[in-house]
This record gives structure tokens, C-alpha cells and sequence, in this order.
């Protein structure tokens, strides 16, 4: 959360081995103030408050149509190195690549075949400590240190659907707010399945996606379906799913955003793989995973956004006022979100330890503005124990050449 301003540098491009380069760079400043989290990293210079990305792509490298993505990120706490490289595929072969990956954070990408990702990030759906009502989490002192190396193939759309297969190995270490290995939190409770001070495991992956779209309607359906399998004498072994389904309606000049995500998860596990309930991208007016966390969890989120007129609010009529009206909608919302009872089963049990509820309803309604610059967000949300949060958001901000 908070405001933020992007300055594009914009787009070279140069002649290299009879083909162009295309670079691209955006840095954008963040302005953080008390409704964002603090680090978990002291910040020691100003810089760490800007993020921003680095984009180059060559289209014919050795002149036979492989192509060479270079992509750096720079978030507030983590950064991300990616190297692609792609080759023409046989027409019997889904699409391949090869990809070199080192991330400080959540790694993007699609159609990948092989990649290696290392990630630091605060754990905070599990084991935040609630605040304010539950509308906010503070830091619990755990966080994850992630490797993993692994294979993906995904599979031409056929018709409505697509699918990838994947296969990964990962270790995971927790690690305190100073960077030093741990196995237990703050109340002494283990932090990994297998007590010491790392997991591994080894990850079969089957995602398939539905989407289908008319003048009036859309309706989206994922299912991921994830296997540890015992490769190794100290791999976990469970099974992982999770389903999303979505469906938009427009009515008249409404539109009807309904969707209805949910999981499960048997077999060894450690409290960091446990589903997270709350936060914006959740349960709107509760800090993440504020709601609770469990083994399985069920989430509903429905919002209704409608076009304002805004002549008709200032009792003006001109054909100016008209054209911004129509950038100009408004929305109401209502989320919920319930561990179904599954707390108590989650290894320590941090959800019963840090007084989450397991169930939360949030409400509230918004703006949403669009215009060539992006688009702007702001969301009022009031949950259950009548606290109230205000999100902002900035999305689709423009490059200029």
C-alpha cells in the first residue's frame, strides 16, 4: 500500500547481429508510511525504497529464431533475477525453454521448462501476530529462505483449456529477522516438519485452466493439484490442491464479480505450507492471513461495480463532465473467508496461539478511476470487529518511448 510515481526511462533499441535489441527500464519510488509493514531488513538508505525492473530482449540470437529474455526486478525487500532462452520446438514438442532464475520474492513466467529460484521473504499469513482488531499483521520473526530447482512443460491450448506439468526439488530455511537459521518461533513451537533447521522436498505439479468469454460474461476455473513424493529419505510426502473459480455478469450497466476459491492439504506438513486467510488479495478489512490459517480453507469474494454520473452528483451537464464520468465507477464488496475448523490441525496450532478467529466477513465499497495515465483503486473495508482499513492501489501505469 501507499502512493507511488513511475518514471519510465522508456524503450532503446539497437542493431546487433542484424537484429534489435529491445531494452526497457521503469523505476518506480515508493512512499511508505505506518500502513505499510516495516522490513525486516533495517533500510539504510533511501534507495531501498525504490523498486524497479530491467527488460531486455533479444528476438534472433544465433539467427535461427531463439530468442533471449534478460529480466531484473527490484522490489522493497526482494529482487529478481531471470534469464529465459528459447528455441524453436519440433511440432510434435510443446513449447520449451531454458531458464536461469534467482528471486528474492515471487517468480513470473510461463511456458518454462527448466529453472532455479532462490527467495528471502517475511512469513507472515502463518505466523504474523494480528494487530488492531485483526486489520493489520506485524512481523512474528519468521522468515523463509527458499531454494528450488525444477522443470516445467506446459501444454498448447487446446480449445478453452491449457494445462503445465511440472516437477521441482526445494529446501526451504527459516531464518530470523537478523538472517540467522532457526526451528522454532517466538512461543518455542517447531517451524519445519522435520524439527531441524531446513525441509526438503521433491514437488509434482498438474495445473490445468478453463476460460471462457462473450459480450455479457466470462467464467474462469483453475485447479492445481501438487504431490510430494519420497524421491529422497527426507522428503515430505503430501498431497496439495487448490481450485479457483470465477464468473463475471454484466447487468445492464453493472458488472457482477463473484468468485470462490478453496484447498486442502494431507500428509507431512509444516506450518509455512498452511493456507492463509485475509489481507487484501483474501478477506478485505483484515491484515494478511489475520483470519486464520489451516489445512483447508474456503474464500468468497463478490463485487459489484457500476458506472457514476458525475454530472448528476455536482448538478452540472456538459459533454466534458459526461466522457470523465465514464472512467469513473463505484463498487461494493463483500468477502468472507473460514479455515473450515482446520486450524488445530496445522502443526503448533499459530492460529489458535495467536487468537485468530478461523472465520472473518469483510465489507466495504470503492472507487475505481481509469484514464491514460492507469488506473487508480482506493477500497473501504470494515470486518467484523468494526475496524476499518483504506487500501490504495495503482495498476497499468503506461511507458512512454
Amino acid at each position: 500500500m501507499g502512493a507511488q510515481k513511475s518514471i519510465h526511462a522508456g524503450k532503446f533499441e539497437s542493431v546487433f547481429l542484424a537484429a534489435k535489441i529491445d531494452v526497457n527500464v521503469d523505476f518506480t519510488h515508493k512512499l511508505c508510511a505506518a500502513l505499510m509493514l516495516q522490513p525486516f531488513r533495517n533500510s539504510g538508505s533511501p534507495l531501498e525504497l525504490v523498486i524497479g525492473s530491467l527488460c531486455i530482449k533479444h528476438p534472433n540470437l544465433f539467427g535461427k529464431s531463439e530468442k533471449l529474455d534478460v529480466l531484473w526486478d527490484k522490489g522493497l525487500y526482494d529482487s529478481n533475477i531471470l534469464i529465459t532462452y528459447r528455441k524453436p520446438r519440433a511440432e510434435w514438442l510443446a513449447q520449451q525453454s531454458f531458464v536461469i532464475q534467482e528471486v528474492t520474492g515471487s517468480s513470473h513466467g510461463n511456458n518454462l521448462l527448466q529453472k532455479c529460484k532462490h527467495s528471502v521473504s517475511p512469513e507472515i499469513g502463518i505466523h504474523g501476530l494480528p494487530d488492531d482488531n485483526f486489520s493489520r499483521s506485524g512481523s512474528g520473526g519468521v522468515n523463509l529462505c527458499r531454494f528450488s530447482a525444477g522443470l516445467d512443460l506446459s501444454e498448447p491450448a487446446s480449445s478453452n483449456w491449457s494445462s503445465k506439468t511440472s516437477i521441482k526439488f526445494e529446501n526451504i530455511r527459516p531464518v530470523s529477522d537478523e538472517g540467522r537459521s532457526i526451528n522454532r518461533d517466538i512461543h518455542g513451537f517447531p517451524v519445519t516438519c522435520s524439527g531441524g533447521y531446513n525441509d526438503s522436498m521433491v514437488v509434482v505439479k498438474q495445473e490445468s485452466r478453463y476460460a471462457k468469454a462473450n459480450d455479457r460474461s466470462f467464467s474462469q476455473f483453475s485447479l492445481q493439484i501438487e504431490q510430494g513424493v519420497p524421491i529422497l529419505s527426507k522428503c515430505l510426502i503430501f498431497n496439495r490442491f487448490k481450485f479457483v473459480a470465477s464468473r463475471g455478469l454484466k447487468l445492464g450497466p453493472a458488472f457482477l464479480l463473484t468468485s470462490l476459491t478453496g484447498g486442502s492439504i494431507v500428509g507431512d506438513i509444516a506450518p509455512y505450507q498452511a493456507f492463509a486467510i485475509g489481507g487484501l488479495g483474501s478477506v478485505r478489512g483484515y491484515g494478511e492471513g489475520a483470519v486464520g490459517c489451516g489445512r483447508s480453507c474456503l474464500v468468497s469474494n463478490n463485487e459489484l461495480t457500476f458506472p457514476l454520473v458525475l454530472s448528476s452528483l455536482v448538478h452540472v451537464s456538459h459533454p466534458l463532465l459526461l466522457i470523465q464520468s465514464q472512467m469513473l465507477d463505484g463498487a461494493v464488496f463483500l468477502d468472507c473467508g473460514s479455515d473450515l475448523g482446520s486450524g488445530r490441525h496445522v502443526p503448533g496450532n499459530p492460529a489458535l496461539r495467536h487468537g485468530k478467529p478461523g472465520n472473518g466477513v469483510g465489507l466495504g465499497y470503492g472507487l475505481r478511476f481509469k484514464s491514460q495515465l492507469g488506473h487508480f483503486q482506493v477500497d473501504y473495508a470494515v470486518n467484523a470487529f468494526q475496524q476499518r482499513t483504506v487500501y490504495f492501489g495503482f495498476s497499468n501505469l503506461p511507458s512512454w518511448s
